[in-house]
């Protein structure tokens, strides 16, 4: 398939991610010739072979924050995706303290990984970067004092992904005009936690930007226990859009939910 969305893991707590209840591996984004790696989390390089991902054809990797479950895998992929850097090739688009750290943290690149990339760059809401025929939009995510969401413009629809994060007026206008959202829903209806969305956040969020499909994924012990699919019919019922709930392996062609005004959105870069 030469466009889709692949979940390498949908699971989004430490207890989901340590009992490997939901696997955490990641998103795969085929766009034509380009493939990207959101968020490599523990375990993606099995779930990549699991699923017939070939790393060394990442084009790309993407890290929203600088948290595990995010980066944990991420020197293996690049290491995997460079044999070792002797084929030195492919891109990391990450926060700013994934690739220089903080004062609580050290970062999840590791030197070794920067000399096997042609580039990384760590890049901050709003900054307009392109890597072959598709454009990406860093947005901003309340999470962490760096954390991202990417907002993909490829030919023919627009993708984003929420990462972590809270609802606010800055994510609306982030992800504002997308065909397809990847949204980061950790909890169910009744369960709130600084930092992360729950199924009533949720429902808000997408009555706001009103996108063709929203799938649900990073689920915490509550949100499986509360069943998703259950809660992502309960988010439909209350939207005007297509909602589903990702599970470990599943594959979704964006370019059915592709936009006649593409070509619109992507004269704006």
């Amino acid at each position: 398939m030469k466009n889709a969305i692949l979940f390498l893991g949908t699971g989004g707590d430490s207890q989901v991610v340590g009992k490997q209840i939901r696997s955490s591996g990641g998103i795969i984004l085929k766009f034509n010739d380009n493939q990207f790696h959101l968020d490599p989390g523990p375990g993606a390089i099995i779930k990549a072979k699991d699923y017939g991902i070939n790393l060394r054809e990442n084009t790309a990797i993407f890290v929203s924050h600088n948290h595990i479950n995010h980066v944990n895998d991420l020197n293996a992929i690049i290491s995997a995706m460079t044999y070792s850097g002797m084929d030195k090739h492919g891109v990391l688009v990450c926060d700013e303290e994934t690739l220089h750290g903080s004062e609580n943290d050290y970062p999840g690149l590791k030197k070794h990984s920067k000399a096997m990339l042609e580039r990384f760059i760590a890049v901050k809401p709003g900054m307009r970067i392109g890597i072959n025929e598709v454009n990406i939009m860093p947005v901003f995510a309340k999470h962490t004092e760096s954390s991202l969401g990417f907002k993909f413009y490829s030919e023919n629809f627009v993708v984003s992904y929420t990462g972590d994060t809270e609802y606010c007026k800055e994510l609306v206008d982030g992800h504002k005009d997308v065909d397809v959202i990847i949204i980061n829903c950790k909890h169910p209806i009744g369960l709130s936690q600084e930092g992360h969305m729950n199924s009533e956040d949720v429902v808000k969020f997408l009555n706001k930007i009103n996108p063709k499909l929203a799938i649900l994924t990073h689920f915490g012990l509550k949100m499986l226990d509360a069943d998703t699919i259950y809660e992502a019919r309960e988010i439909q019922k209350k939207t005007k859009c297509q909602v589903i709930a990702a599970k470990d392996g599943l594959i979704v062609n964006p370019v059915s939910y592709a936009s006649s005004l593409k070509q619109k959105k992507l004269n704006n870069f």
